[in-house]
């Protein structure tokens, strides 16, 4: 019964290990982005004060760009 204890203490600490380290790199990978200006996350925190039906998107969507694309080709 000690054996099975002393593996659950250690599967449970280096699984709080594993997602502490996701966590960081999740938070690292996000502040990279902003500051490649890859992503501006200032405009989804913006999201829930303009959230109405007809408010402009926040990023246009790829199937419509290339249906513009197609439309411009074709005209």
């Amino acid at each position: 019964m000690e054996n099975i204890r002393e593996w659950q203490a250690f599967g449970y600490f280096f699984f709080t290990v594993f997602l502490t380290v996701i966590l960081y790199a999740y938070i690292l990978h996000l502040y990279r982005a902003e500051k490649k200006g890859t992503r501006n996350y200032e405009k989804y925190g913006k999201l829930a004060l303009d959230d109405e039906l007809d408010s402009t998107p926040i990023e246009p969507h790829e199937d419509r760009k290339e249906e513009t694309k197609e439309n411009k080709e074709q005209s």
